[in-house]
């Protein structure tokens, strides 16, 4: 079900709107674009965040990381 709502906008913000609108879309178009790629980048974010966080928590993986991470500079040393 749709919704209005009502919004003021700063310059910064009105600028990217006119980007979007260039585009072809319409205002509201172009709004409701903008709130899903915005939500989907902060999920995006927290997700990576979330695997980073796994990674760093994971011992063996910094161990292997490590090794990796010496094995390659005693290899670069050796030329």
């Amino acid at each position: 079900m749709a919704q209005a709502i009502s919004v003021r906008l700063d310059d910064d913000a009105l600028r990217a709107l006119g980007t979007l609108e260039s585009t072809g879309l319409s205002r509201s178009e172009a709004i409701r674009f903008a709130l899903v790629q915005a939500a989907d980048r902060l999920k995006d974010r927290q997700a990576l965040a979330k695997e980073v966080a796994a990674l760093e928590a994971d011992e063996l993986d910094r161990a292997e990381m490590l090794a990796v991470a010496n094995l390659m500079e005693q290899l670069r040393a050796e030329r």
